[in-house]
Order: structure tokens, then C-alpha cells, then sequence
């Protein structure tokens, strides 16, 4: 006799079998193994279910107002110590840390100082070292008449392009050195200048190389402007560095345009000259790096704490004998979880809103009864509108992951419930049909163990779900349906 019971989408096959000789009766059954299997996928299910808290953010008030403090103190940080350029300690630092790399850099190649080493014999040598077409302080005079464009030798660093440092200043300064050209946004337009230096020449014997020359000039160029021009360092003055990369942007934008055939908008002037005004005032690259500051020591609070109040939570509740290496740093790690992504996003925004407030307060106090947009965009961190705007991305990210897993651990939880249901028919079946004991009942009958093997007989099919008229249960029982 077979019994084939199927199950888990046809998955599994459950096989009963009663084999029946002479003298016995053997049976062979799935049942124990089918439910060891159903058992494991229901540990797998539990885990599934479990994994989902791992993805949501478990931050509690203290975690919460640890994060804002941080941001609040930063931000204060910020308003006194970052400030305007030119005018804050922590400007005055950044700006003498550019000033030495500068001169480590001139160092690395075959500068060497007389006597003491200053500033502007370093900016001198690696500008005549980095040469390059488009480092023409203006347009000229003559064009200057003829386009009507205002130029200012100040801003030259924002206006040409090759001195941008980004990826649209690489190709503009490249494709100068080989053109011999010079390329200009001026007043919101894209101006070239045609054989801008009839001393300039391109080393390398082909195209590799002089494109590996066109970077190296574009680049040491750069590190030579870092620090204000070679006039400026003599004279003991702060000097116009590289445009700040965001801001560059503007003239990114204007020459794609043009590029497309697309004129340029009065709101793109309108930047432009924004950008322009900023520059002016000392918005460079060294100030944009003394901006990141305030946004860096605020990071670095906020994981320390998430690290220290985990750490102390895992030594209260872990035994001594149980500590663990991984354990303790998985438990403590300030990265690559979902709490840490809030406490990083609270902390950032507090920290933006004390910096806005600031800024408009000062762009209002500055405009005599209007609002000063350039004094707002000097005062307005970048680097953490720009950071808070990664902690919003990476906290969306987060949200989107729970929720699709919770939607996964709602399918779990139904399919539990039915493997459930499934171990309860198992634990039937195991009950009806594993009983060799009873099926022990011919082996009795051939040891003239006639009592006992009655019993078994009657029990198996009280077992069986036969009908208690149809059992035999006693010797008359026996004796009338012989005689029947």
C-alpha cells in the first residue's frame, strides 16, 4: 500500500509505504525528514523576519538630541569661525596650509629656494615651469572696445576656463594648449581668443604625450594660482586662488549651451555675475576647503557618539566571558546602518538651518532695506547643503529598502503560517501511519502471543479511524463473527 502526499507547490513528496509478507508487516515513511525540512525553512522565514529590524533606524531621544547639538554647535562654529574669506582663524590656517603645499609641491620638482624660501619665488617658478596659452589677465584693450566687455584682471581665474578645476577646465585647457587659444565667460558669454601666445609650444613628440603634457601644465598651473598669483605673494596680499569647484558650474553651464546653439538666460548672467561678485571677494578653492571644517568635525561627533553609547550598551549586556572582537564591532561600527544614516541627517540639517539663518540675517543687515545675495552666498556653507543633501539621499535609500523588506516579510509571515499548517498534518499523518508497534501484531500471532496481538489489532484500528461497530474488541466479539 502506498500513500503519496504532496505539498510546498509540489516541492515535496511525502511516500508512505506498507509492505506486507508472509510473516510481516515493514513500513518506510518521509514524514521525519519532510518535517526536519519544514522545520528549516521556518528557521529561514524567522530570519527573514528578523533581518528587517537590522534596516530600520532604531535612534531614540537621546541619539536624536545628541545629533542636534552637533549640528548646532558646528553651526556656530561656523557663523564665527569660517565666517567671510579673508576675515576668520580658520580661513588665516587654511590659506597658510595651501601657501606650503605649494611650495612642497615647487619642492617635489627642481626648485630650490635661496635662502629662505617665500611664497612668491615658488608661484614664480612653477608658473614659468607649468606654462601655459590662456593666462592672459583679460581679454585687451582693444577687444574691450570693440565687445564692450568689462574685464578685470581680479576675476581672471573665474572667467578662464582652463583654470576651472573640474573635468569642463581639463578639456578647455587641454584643447587651448593645443590650438594655441584662449577661452573666456565673460559677462555670461563664451569668448575665444585665436593665437592667444605666439611663444607658447606644446612639448611631446605625439598625442599621447602631449596630452600627458597638456594635464601636467594644466594641473601644476593650477597648484601655481592656488595661492594668488606671484604679485600678490610679493606684496604680502591674499590674492585671487582657483575658482571654488561650486561655483564653476555657471560657466559649465553657459558653454554647454552655447555649445548646443541654446543662448545663454538672464538668470544665467545673473549667476555668473553672482559668481563673479563671490569671487571677487575671496570665494576661491582655500575657502571653500575652510568650509568643509565645521561640516567634517560634525561628522566625526556624531559617529563618535553613535560608537561610544553603542560600545557601553554592548558591555552591559554582554557577560565578559562572551565579548567578542566582531560582535563588539558590529555592534559599534559607525557606518553602514540605518541609525547612524538619521543621527548623520538630523545633525546635518540642524547644522544648515543655524548656517541659512545666519546668512540671510547678515544678506538683510548688509543690504540697507534689501536683501544681498552676494553676502548670503559668501555666508552659506556649500559643503553642507551639499552634505545634507547626500544624509536626504542615503535616508530615502534606507526607507525605501525597509519598506520593500517588509513587504518580503509579509509574504514570509503568510507562507509561515501555512508551512505551519502543513507540520500540523505532518504531525497527523507521523501519528496514523509510524506505529510499527501496532503493525507488530502478525509477528505475535506467529508467536502464539494471541492476547497481545489482539490488542494491537484493535488499537490499529481504532488508530485507523475505523467505525468502534466495525472493531473487534473482545474474545465474544471474536467468537461471533467466526460463528456468523
Amino acid at each position: 500500500m502506498n500513500f503519496n502526499v504532496t505539498s510546498d507547490e509540489g516541492k515535496n513528496k511525502i511516500l508512505l509505504e506498507i509492505n506486507e509478507d508472509k510473516n510481516s508487516l515493514s513500513t518506510t515513511s518521509g514524514i521525519d525528514i519532510a518535517l526536519e525540512q519544514a522545520k528549516l525553512d521556518i528557521r529561514l522565514f524567522d530570519e527573514t523576519i528578523e533581518s528587517v529590524k537590522t534596516i530600520k533606524q532604531n535612534c531614540d531621544k537621546i541619539d536624536y538630541a545628541l545629533a542636534a547639538s552637533s549640528g548646532a554647535l558646528c553651526g556656530i562654529l561656523d557663523m564665527f569661525f569660517v565666517g567671510k574669506p579673508g576675515e576668520t582663524p580658520l580661513g588665516n590656517i587654511t590659506d597658510k596650509w595651501f601657501a606650503d603645499r605649494t611650495e612642497d609641491f615647487a619642492k617635489k620638482g627642481e626648485w630650490k629656494p635661496k635662502g629662505e624660501a617665500k611664497l612668491e619665488n615658488a608661484i614664480k617658478w612653477l608658473e614659468e615651469k607649468f606654462k601655459i596659452p590662456y593666462d592672459q589677465t583679460g581679454i585687451g584693450e582693444a577687444a574691450k572696445e570693440v565687445f564692450g566687455f568689462n574685464t578685470d584682471p581680479s576675476k581672471h581665474h573665474l572667467e578662464s576656463l582652463g583654470h576651472n578645476p573640474s573635468i569642463l577646465g581639463l578639456f578647455f585647457s587641454i584643447l587651448d594648449q593645443f590650438t594655441n587659444r584662449s577661452h573666456f565667460v565673460i559677462d555670461g558669454q563664451l569668448i575665444s581668443l585665436v593665437e592667444a601666445d605666439d611663444k607658447f609650444k606644446l612639448r611631446g613628440s605625439n598625442i599621447i604625450s602631449k596630452l600627458y603634457c597638456g594635464f601636467c601644465n594644466w594641473f601644476g598651473h593650477l597648484i601655481s594660482d592656488m595661492s594668488g598669483s606671484y604679485n600678490s605673494a610679493k606684496k604680502g596680499k591674499r590674492g585671487m586662488g582657483i575658482p571654488s569647484p561650486l561655483w564653476t558650474w555657471i560657466n559649465d553651464i553657459i558653454v554647454i549651451k552655447r555649445k548646443l546653439g541654446i543662448s545663454e538666460s538672464e538668470f544665467d548672467k545673473s549667476m555668473n555675475q553672482i559668481a563673479v561678485d563671490l569671487f571677487k571677494e575671496g570665494y576661491d578653492f582655500r575657502y571653500q576647503s575652510t568650509q568643509v571644517i565645521p561640516v567634517l568635525i560634525n561628522e566625526l561627533i556624531v559617529r563618535f557618539f553613535y560608537s561610544i553609547r553603542r560600545l557601553l550598551k554592548y558591555y552591559n549586556y554582554t557577560s565578559k566571558g562572551n565579548c567578542l572582537l566582531n560582535d563588539m564591532w558590529y555592534a559599534c561600527k559607525p557606518f553602514g546602518n540605518p541609525t547612524i544614516t538619521r543621527m548623520l541627517m538630523v545633525a546635518h540639517g540642524t547644522f544648515c538651518l543655524v548656517d541659512i539663518a545666519d546668512a540671510t540675517a547678515r544678506g538683510f543687515a548688509t543690504g540697507v532695506g534689501t536683501f544681498n545675495p552676494v553676502e548670503f552666498f559668501l555666508r552659506l556653507n556649500l559643503v553642507g547643503i551639499g552634505r545634507l543633501t547626500l544624509s536626504l539621499y542615503g535616508e530615502v535609500k534606507c526607507d525605501l529598502k525597509y519598506h520593500k523588506a517588509q513587504k518580503e516579510a509579509q509574504l514570509v509571515q503568510d507562507k509561515k503560517a501555512i508551512l505551519k499548517d502543513y507540520i500540523e498534518g505532518l504531525k497527523i499523518l507521523k501519528a496514523l501511519y509510524e506505529d510499527e508497534e501496532y503493525l507488530s501484531f502478525i509477528d505475535d500471532l506467529s508467536n502464539n502471543e494471541y492476547i497481545v496481538a489482539f490488542i494491537k489489532s484493535s488499537d490499529l484500528a481504532t488508530l485507523r479511524g475505523v467505525r468502534d461497530s466495525q472493531i473487534l474488541k473482545t474474545k465474544e466479539d471474536i467468537d461471533k463473527y467466526f460463528n456468523a
